[in-house]
């Protein structure tokens, strides 16, 4: 599962995601949809305009609240939820067991199950447990990814032993227990009507190859998801969770597993935890799509968003809604471990903005770099940042081998300021083997072909001796890069880390002047008529 895989969606290969990871991806997957349709993407800080009455979370850093606006019309995303998805619904997706009482009354099947606060002592909820009858789950109201979630309790000893670990050791006090339904668990993606996106969460596991042990396993699995832009934040981990778990199941990380045998190294599905996605949108039953879609009419105010489920096992269309997700992550339907991926940012497009539908007709060809987008919003320089538009016409490009002195970083730069006389986007790399490669895109193809003069003109920084051109299909970063060699980049950094030393020295200076001025007598003496100053500045405003 490499780069170009071609499971992957062409408009959203490694390369031009490569800046964005874990939560950003989603962000910049639907912005990046909404972007390339023509439509003005800008990006905020925290409570800026109409974010300050969305409900969000964990946003003090940039790279997840933006805008897209459609002439008079503008919508917000918080990650994948817009501004259409109301507060009420996001609230009612947070809290469990109102979840499951909202689906209930609207006649969605929900496993049967109950809420039990901190108050409820735990010979209380073994007694629910008991009436309602083993196997049950076991699993804290405010969890997430997976956290405290334990499955298939048969006993009362054993739900007994499973409460004291989750209330005393992993303090979670308020806790829910429901029924255990044995089968396939399922997240599927709904947009108004339609399922748009749906995958089978298989827990961490391992295939044998009758040569590696099972420690040895997880590292070659490793490298695979660290090749996935989804799977490359959330590696399979050796913790104290997956060594007990294997423990019970006899296993242990020397154990070499035979050629196709298939180790489980969890219980739980959870992505971020090791989990594998894999496409199951052409297999799953229709009456199983239709339980999801009927979930998210249940809740008011949720036009889209995701639905977990699980299919009983001796019952495949008898499915059970476990947990609603208004602010779902769609990394796993957009880079499956296996099957199709399915496009929701294009979904999620057509449903806030019908009319640009079809209109991405460089939707392979051009992306924007976004933590060059972020940079102002990281600085506080700016609350909000409008991305350069996404080239609307026909996308021509080339790439350009020049030989000779041509390696200075001056040069180069100049070849930047001619690529934005021209209007054109680009790169420029050094090779090693002295030559330089220029990559230029524009919407006019004779100022791409204009370039190739711009090369010959700087005589003063460069001497060029050859010029090799041919075209160019990858895709094309809106705007000019210096892609600068290693050893110029380790210069510049060191040139800017001495610049910032000398900063932090005459601030530090500077401080300190300021301390020692204001217990200096003169400042103490001229305290009454700086005061009387300040009151005749106010009286006259």
């Amino acid at each position: 599962m490499d780069e170009n895989n071609t499971e992957w969606l062409p408009h959203l290969s490694g390369q031009i995601v490569a800046a964005a990871h874990g939560n950003l991806l989603d962000a910049y997957a639907v912005s990046l949809e909404g972007w390339r349709r023509g439509l003005k993407l800008r990006w905020h800080v925290k409570d800026s305009e109409k974010f300050k009455d969305m409900r969000t979370w964990f946003v003090d850093k940039p790279g997840q609240l933006f805008s897209l606006s459609s002439g008079e019309k503008t919508h917000y995303f918080f990650r994948t939820r817009g501004d259409l998805v109301s507060n009420e619904a996001v609230d009612i997706g947070r809290d469990k067991e109102r979840t499951k009482r909202v689906l209930k009354e609207q006649g969605v099947p929900v496993p049967e199950g109950k809420q039990f606060p901190e108050d409820v002592d735990n010979e209380t909820i073994i007694a629910f447990a008991n009436q309602i009858g083993y196997p049950v789950v076991l699993k804290p109201t405010d969890g997430s990814f997976g956290r405290g979630v334990m499955s298939n309790i048969t006993s009362e000893g054993e739900l007994r032993y499973s409460l004291e670990y989750l209330r005393s050791e992993l303090d979670y006090q308020d806790v829910i227990v429901e029924h255990y339904i044995p089968g396939p668990e399922y997240r599927l993606y709904v947009v108004g009507d339609e399922v748009v996106g749906a995958m089978n969460r298989i827990p961490p596991n391992v295939m044998g190859d009758g040569i590696n042990n099972i420690k040895a396993l997880i590292e070659i699995k490793n490298e695979e998801r660290s090749l996935n832009p989804r799977l490359v934040s959330c590696p399979i981990e050796m913790n104290q969770d997956v060594i007990e778990y294997m423990g019970r199941k006899g296993y242990t990380a020397d154990m070499v597993p035979e050629k196709g045998e298939q180790i489980f190294l969890s219980d739980k599905s959870n992505i971020s935890l090791g989990g594998d996605p894999v496409d199951v949108l052409d297999e799953l039953d229709p009456e199983i799509k239709a339980i999801a879609v009927n979930a998210i009419k249940a809740v008011p105010g949720l036009v889209h968003g995701a639905v977990d489920l699980i299919t009983h096992e001796d019952n495949k269309w008898n499915g059970y809604v476990i947990e609603l997700n208004p602010t779902a992550q769609i990394g796993g339907l957009l880079y499956p471990m296996k099957g199709k991926p399915r496009d929701i940012p294009a979904a999620i497009m057509d449903y806030y903005f019908p009319e640009t539908k079809g209109m991405e007709l460089n939707k392979t060809k051009t992306y924007f770099d976004f933590q060059d987008v972020l940079d102002p919003l990281q600085a506080r320089d700016a609350v909000a940042v409008t991305v350069t538009p996404s080239p609307e016409s026909e996308i021509f490009a080339k790439k350009y081998i020049v030989s000779g002195n041509v390696q200075d970083i001056g040069y180069h730069r100049g070849l930047r300021k001619q690529a934005f006389e021209r209007a054109l986007h680009g790169f420029v790399m050094n090779r090693d083997d002295g030559d330089i490669e220029i990559v230029v895109a524009g919407t006019d193809a004779e100022m791409v072909d204009d370039f190739k003069n711009g090369i010959w003109e700087d005589e003063e920084r460069a001497q060029v001796i050859e010029i090799q051109e041919e075209p160019f299909y990858e895709p094309i970063k809106v705007g000019f890069e210096i892609k600068a060699d290693l050893k110029t980049q380790i210069e510049e950094l060191k040139v800017f880390r001495q610049e910032l030393e000398v900063t932090e020295h005459a601030m530090k200076k500077a401080e300190l002047q300021r301390r020692k001025f204001h217990k200096s007598l003169s400042w103490k003496a001229t305290k009454p008529i700086r005061l009387a100053g300040a009151v005749v500045k106010k009286i006259k405003s």
